[in-house]
């Protein structure tokens, strides 16, 4: 009861505050729109009462009491007393203009009607009076409220922002800080390298000159956030801007994209936390997705390995292309369960199966393949871990090897039109049994095209642990019965370089050592990588899908590569942090098949171009097939043995495969010779 006396009183105190604003304002409305027309009157005849004729005056006040009624029941009827005038905007303006015309209709008809007709300007500048004090009143309220709150802000604002980019982002943004107090900033000054704006103002807040000021104007305003608003400007541009800002040591927040300034979503809360892959200065890789569209639509795809950081892309992206029927495959039930409840979120409507198995169980990959019958495989399900594969090498050629001949030997089996095999710049002259496992991929892949072009599938051996008397049958039937012409499925291979955010990535694992405290741990000061994002990896799997023929090696031109070192600066920079003052860089010196720099292709692999300018293909390094198949069938062996010598096995099957090459002087002198390569592509 006693609560709800309490609601009740503080109901009634809301109510009697209501009522008490509504008669005030009733009360100055009275003498506001009265005095409006006496002034009007004095107006007329310059200013001075005594020359007011008496007719005039005797009409005007006659009126007076009529027309203050009206002017009362006008207001109410427009709900000039029901708003909440601290919130007032353009709604209660237009409501102010409609009761100020019919009151001056009634005003004019009624006192030319009921006493006199008055001068024409009476009219007219009365009204024009009354307009101005009946607004003027509610507005005025708004605006000290408004100018209280930001005086009062002032005190109370916890960062001082520094806005780049002048142009209708930059505006939205700026008028979001002042219009919500959630946001608790306030932008002191704005840079933009347009100097027909500098030494301007927007919304009160100056211009104060290009990027070359930022340094200055930090000081200059006590600055401790950048705000980059700049949506339209290349990731050129944005690394040129941010790598300035880095260096101020303020917070630094970027607008993602166009996508939010077309769909109107620009906001402070909009904005994201720099990442270092902004720095990289590399323009995003761009597809044809009406391509790849018309490509998936339809098909039963199959993602082995669909729960890692690749693969889940591959599923969200091709999600989103109306495949008839996506097949996840992992052998990692957590991971395969995380991305099957989001993709039903989004997808509702999606055929969706996931399995979970793994690719070395030649049994289980061959059942999943006569179950749904996949017309398109992209093949993800690899051990990538490049220090912990030093250390168990047969897992390696088991899983990557093994597993990949077994799935590619499935999806011919069973008509699958194409097999698309993940592959990395590691491959490349490989230093470590990872790498190596790879490069074996690529070769297992090309060894199927090869011999579905020139009629020899009954020549690629039964590579399985099990002897399943079922597949051997299934395959005999088959090449009996001479339909091993009719095989068609296209074999390609996507290498690309390091993928920033994916599962082993150097990324999260500097973001915890800083948020440590540090150190931060780099294997060597000289060490270089390329990089892309994960849905840039994914695009160039499903654009390479599209352009493949059977054999290829497709190759992302990923720029420049990125010393890693540089990298884990940035990134200390990046969260507010001076490296080597407040997080020390320690240099732990290179891990086991760990070398300083990667490559995209072997030289004698040569290049030849796609539709799309930044994908590449290699031509395929020509290789003793038989000779290769007996070996891996030999590799296959020592690799479920566990022998000691697997790495001296894989060296003689991969030519470009040293595991000795870990020598610093042979590494220098390469290391050099890529640098010169990087200045004379530069320089061009």
């Amino acid at each position: 009861m006693k609560k709800i006396r309490e609601t009740v009183s503080y109901y009634r105190q809301q109510l009697k505050h209501w009522y008490i604003v509504a008669l005030l304002l009733v009360g100055y409305d009275i003498v506001a729109v009265n005095m409006a027309y006496f002034f009007a009157l004095w107006f007329r005849f310059d200013c001075r009462a005594s020359m007011i004729p008496g007719n005039y005056f005797s009409a005007y006040l006659k009126f007076i009491p009529i027309y203050s009624i009206c002017c009362v029941l006008v207001f109410w009827m427009l709900r000039l007393y029901q708003s909440i005038w601290r919130f007032a905007s353009y709604s209660e303006m237009l409501r102010i203009i409609v009761a100020t015309a019919i009151t001056s209709v009634i005003h004019i008809v009624g006192i030319t009607v009921l006493f006199s007709r008055m001068p024409v300007s009476y009219y007219l500048v009365g009204m024009g009076i009354q307009f101005l004090f009946i607004l003027g009143v509610r507005f005025s309220y708004r605006f000290i409220l408004l100018e209280r709150s930001r005086r009062e802000g002032e005190e109370t604002y916890t960062s001082r922002v520094m806005l780049i980019g002048a142009g209708a982002a930059g505006q939205m943004i700026l008028r979001d800080s002042m219009k919500s107090k959630e946001t608790n900033v306030k932008i002191c000054c704005i840079i933009d390298d347009n100097p027909n704006k500098w030494n301007r103002y927007i919304e009160g807040v100056p211009i104060v000159g290009g990027r070359e000021e930022i340094l200055l104007n930090v000081e200059k305003y006590h600055i401790d956030k950048i705000f980059l608003a700049i949506p339209s400007a290349s990731a050129e541009e944005k690394r040129d801007i941010l790598n300035i800002c880095k260096e101020t040591g303020c917070e630094l927040k970027n607008l993602p994209g166009l996508y939010q300034f077309v769909t109107g979503e620009i906001s402070i809360k909009a904005m994201k936390d720099v990442a270092v892959e902004d720095l990289l200065g590399r323009d995003p890789i761009q597809v044809n997705m009406e391509e790849i569209f018309q490509y998936i639509r339809g098909k039963t795809i199959l993602v082995t390995g669909g729960g890692g950081s690749i693969g889940s892309e591959l599923c969200r992206q091709i999600a989103g292309h109306e495949p008839r029927q996506l097949i996840i495959f992992d052998i990692y039930e957590n991971n395969a369960y995380d991305i099957e409840q989001e993709l039903k979120e989004k997808y509702p409507y999606l055929n969706l199966k996931v399995l979970i198995g793994s690719v070395r169980d030649s049994r289980r990959i061959q059942q999943v393949f006569e179950t749904y019958q996949p017309e398109i495989v992209y093949h993800a399900a690899a051990h990538k871990h490049v220090p912990l594969m030093e250390v168990s090498p047969c897992e390696a050629i088991k899983n990557n090897v093994i597993g990949t001949y077994k799935t590619a030997y499935a999806a011919m089996l069973n008509g699958c039109q194409r097999f698309v095999l993940i592959s990395t710049d590691k491959a490349v002259n490989p230093t470590n049994i990872m790498g190596a496992s790879k490069r074996l991929c690529e070769m297992v892949i090309q060894s199927f095209d090869k011999a579905i072009k020139e009629g020899t599938v009954d020549q690629l051996p039964n590579l399985f642990t099990h002897k399943e008397e079922k597949l051997v049958k299934i395959q005999t039937l088959r090449m009996n019965a001479g339909k091993e012409n009719s095989i068609r499925t296209e074999f390609v291979a996507v290498r690309f370089g390091n993928v920033l955010g994916s599962n082993g990535s150097v990324i999260p694992l500097f973001k915890k050592q800083i948020q440590k405290g540090g150190p931060v741990t780099v294997t060597h000061p000289d060490i270089i990588r390329y990089f892309m994002t994960i849905p840039e990896a994914v695009s160039l799997v499903l654009q390479a899908g599209t352009y493949a023929k059977g054999g290829e090696i497709f190759v992302l031109d990923m720029g420049v590569p990125v010393k890693i070192d540089t990298l884990a600066r940035n990134l200390i920079k990046l969260s507010g942090y001076k490296p080597d003052v407040d997080i020390k860089v320690t240099y732990t010196g290179l891990r086991p098949g760990e070398k300083l720099y990667e490559e995209k292709l072997m030289a004698e692999e040569g290049m030849r171009k796609t539709p799309n300018k930044l994908i590449h293909i290699g031509n395929p390094i020509p290789f003793d097939q038989e000779q290769f198949l007996l070996q891996l069938n030999d590799l296959m062996q020592a690799a479920y043995e566990n022998r000691g010598d697997i790495r001296r096995i894989v060296e003689q099957i991969v030519s470009t495969y040293h595991p000795a090459i870990n020598g610093s002087e042979k590494k220098g002198k390469i290391y050099q010779e890529l640098y010169k390569e990087i200045a004379v592509t530069k320089a061009e």
